[in-house]
């Protein structure tokens, strides 16, 4: 166990709690522009790391707040370094998405509501259309909705800072980009910026990205970490809010439309105007009688992705999603001008 334990005193939470309030303080130190999500994550990762090396460090606490203190200060530096790359990206207005094609950020609205099985099924509709697809997965790989979404790992490239690089990976006509860390915990602030998820000699027609983190920290500052697929730019990104058809789904939809309305008014962030509705085949008329504005604008737009049992079971997987679900996802491809071929999404089999 990280620190000896001592039924009388309660030392054990009072130790742990006195490391993580004193990681923290380093963390802050070290970047004083430290945002609190990214201060957190560091935190979580140093014990972690800490924990991991308990075997070692037996109940040595001193040992152990070393421990934790260089995983601190390497990625507080590194949140740093990652921050520099972003004050030249968002500098920039618009920015220039032309070599990413059409970029499709997807969102959640809530944990659960389905964004990873979207964007698996927007990169097939792409794939199966004869067109070039990139699928970025921005989520830390253990608990990415796209974790098992190709059959092999392809090559690993360095990314701005060590703990950081992206993996390319093949997935039927599409290619899938991951980001990996050598830390415990994918600090926020530590998602490279959009250059580095581009594969060398791929020519991509559109790119979809599973935003992959919590939308309510994303939506607070979007302009950093796997936010800045939201920056407005030319080509318009299209930003896809995925939802449930129930009373907490759309008021986590207006919730978070009311969080980045701030930065949309900025003219920084592209606003989600697409809402796509999982498990249903239209709103519950109750449900969409307690949407509020924001979410009432979009509403008559909604695509509906029916639920499919074996994927509801199964989850993304590297076979292609079913053409149930991705027939209405083409359908707005099309209609968003990115052509996709019908003849040969009727007649590809899902895997």
């Amino acid at each position: 166990m990280l620190f000896r334990s001592d039924r009388r005193s309660g030392a054990t939470g009072h130790a742990a709690a006195n490391l993580a309030n004193a990681l923290a303080a380093q963390a802050i130190a070290a970047n004083r522009g430290l945002a609190a999500s990214d201060r957190d994550a560091i935190v979580d990762a140093a014990m972690s790391t800490a924990a991991q090396d308990c075997g070692q460090l037996g109940d040595d606490s001193r040992r152990v707040s070393e421990v934790g203190a260089r995983v601190v200060a390497s990625l507080a530096s590194g949140v740093d370094a990652m921050a520099q790359y972003y004050e030249g990206l968002v500098s920039e207005a618009p920015f220039d998405w032309s070599e990413f094609g059409r970029v499709i950020p997807v969102l959640a609205a809530s944990p659960g509501a389905g964004a990873s099985v979207v964007a698996a099924a927007l990169a097939d509709a792409l794939a199966v259309g004869a067109r070039s697809g990139l699928l970025v997965d921005t989520a830390d790989r253990s608990r990415s909705g796209l974790n098992r979404a190709t059959r092999d790992d392809g090559p690993l490239v360095a990314g701005p800072h060590p703990t950081v690089a992206i993996r390319f990976s093949a997935r039927r006509g599409s290619v899938v980009s991951r980001v990996e860390s050598s830390s415990p915990v994918l600090v926020p602030g530590m998602v490279p910026p959009p250059e580095f998820w581009r594969p060398a000699n791929w020519r991509v027609d559109a790119t979809v990205v599973d935003i992959g983190h919590d939308v309510w920290r994303v939506a607070a500052h979007p302009l950093i970490g796997a936010g800045a697929w939201l920056r407005t730019g030319s080509p318009s990104p299209r930003p896809v809010l995925v939802v449930r058809p129930t009373f907490p789904g759309v008021v986590h939809g207006e919730q978070v439309l009311a969080r980045l309305e701030p930065w949309v008014r900025s003219g920084l962030v592209t606003p989600p105007t697409q809402l796509v509705v999982t498990g249903a085949r239209r709103w519950p008329s109750a449900v969409a009688a307690q949407a509020g504005r924001r979410m009432s604008v979009l509403l008559p737009g909604s695509v509906f992705l029916p639920r499919h049992r074996q994927l509801a079971r199964t989850g993304v997987t590297a076979a292609v999603t079913p053409a149930p679900v991705r027939a209405p996802l083409a359908t707005m491809l099309r209609r968003w001008g990115i052509p996709v071929d019908r003849r040969r999404s009727a007649s590809t089999r899902s895997g």
